[in-house]
């Protein structure tokens, strides 16, 4: 693929793609800021935010925009995460003028009426109950609280009960006011979509936006700890994390790879060792999550309570094992499932999208499709296992639901 690039006199960047072909666009104000620059007082407000400007934006109310999009056959959502928070749609290619108004109103002139809040709270605080019942979300959360111990980073996204009901109409306005501005806001389209038109579209949408510094980010380090949560369910679910490699650090392909050996896959060791020979687990999973100055490898599963602490041990020592000996065989099978996964998912207009906006977010520019590829049939098999070695070299972090699981780890 290959994405054109203009950054607006305001600073904000307007990536396009077209695609010969498509009959779809998609688009997406991706705004590199999310729950960790909230103050603690008030967390989950990034989050509530994008449910609030959804209740009312620019000349229409809730109902409206949800008739006036879906009259076109198209779709409109947001997702808030700790580093970021976009605002998408998805319409044929003669409505991408409408789906770039509707987004820049979300943003722009959310209505934020107060007779709202007391409803959307509600709703937010029910998804919160809901992760309280679901243990293999919940223990992701608790991971997070130890890995980054008494940071930004590592509070859950949806806030607490308490901190959601405190959070008022002038926090919101607050928000958007002072962290979505144009130094922070990509606008992203790719399908069927002329790269002037919509640069002109840009312009008129978002060209007038007053250019502000935008608020530091506080910095995250590593810490490691433990969170055990004691409650009975019918399996003990738990995730180890270790220090991982940055956005955009020059090691990260070659952790990538080893992370994808590691637990990516139906043939990695920790699925083939802990599930296919020992019936140890049901799920049981590796990845990675690189934020601007940091990153984190985890490791995830779900298991019997009762064999809970051999699986974590087992999967430390296939950690430790595959660091030394990664095979040639491995690191070929890996480099091939992240090259297809890569390159399947470029084949969409959202897919597209994303990357673009994720690649100037990280890297101030579209990295094209040969570059990516070259990132990853670069990593030799030395790379890979000392990026699996440097992964050893930190402090660890495990969170367990169902099962007390720091000691084991």
């Amino acid at each position: 693929m290959s994405g054109l690039m203009h950054v607006l006199p305001n600073g904000l960047t307007v990536a396009v793609d077209p695609i010969a072909g498509a009959e779809s666009v998609a688009i997406g104000l991706y705004a590199s800021v999310g729950s960790r620059s909230e103050p603690d007082r008030v967390s989950g407000l990034a989050h509530l935010v994008e449910h609030m400007v959804f209740k009312g934006a620019g000349g229409r109310d809730t109902r409206a925009l949800a008739e006036v999009i879906e009259d076109v056959g198209g779709n409109l959502n947001a997702w808030t995460a700790r580093d970021q928070t976009v605002f998408h749609g998805r319409a044929l290619g003669r409505d991408f003028a409408l789906v770039t108004e509707l987004i820049a109103d979300l943003v722009r002139a959310p209505h934020f009426e107060e007779e709202h809040f007391p409803r959307e709270k509600q709703v937010i605080l029910s998804e919160l109950g809901e992760v309280t019942d679901a243990p293999d979300d919940l223990v992701h959360d608790h991971l997070f609280e130890a890995a980054f111990e008494g940071q930004a980073i590592g509070r859950s996204i949806l806030g607490r009960e308490e901190t959601v009901e405190a959070i008022t109409r002038q926090y919101c306005m607050d928000w958007i006011a002072e962290q979505f501005v144009p130094s922070r806001l990509v606008l992203a389209a790719s399908g069927k979509v002329d790269a002037d038109d919509f640069l002109k579209l840009a312009e008129r949408r978002f060209g007038d936006m007053e250019a502000r510094p935008a608020p530091a980010v506080e910095p995250a380090q590593f810490t490691g700890g433990a969170r055990d949560d004691p409650r009975r369910f019918e399996q003990a679910h738990w995730c180890l994390a270790f220090p991982g490699a940055p956005a955009g650090d020059a090691r990260a392909p070659a952790l990538t790879l080893f992370v994808q050996a590691l637990g990516g896959g139906t043939s990695s060791r920790l699925f083939q060792e802990l599930r296919e020979e020992r019936g140890l687990a049901y799920s049981i999973y590796a990845w990675t999550q690189p934020f601007t100055e940091v990153g984190l490898v985890g490791i995830g599963c779900a298991a019997e309570r009762a064999r809970a602490a051999e699986s974590v041990q087992l999967a430390r020592q296939l950690l430790a094992e595959t660091a030394e000996g990664l095979t040639q065989q491995e690191l070929d099978r890996a480099r091939a499932q992240v090259e297809a996964n890569l390159l399947m998912g470029l084949e969409t207009a959202q897919g597209r999208a994303d990357h673009m906006a994720r690649s100037i977010e990280v890297f101030g520019r579209i990295l094209g499709t040969d570059e990516l590829v070259a990132q990853i049939r670069g990593v030799s098999l030395d790379q890979a296992r000392e990026a699996g070695r440097a992964v050893l070299d930190g402090p660890t972090a495990v969170a367990s639901v169902g099962a007390s699981l720091a000691l084991a780890a």
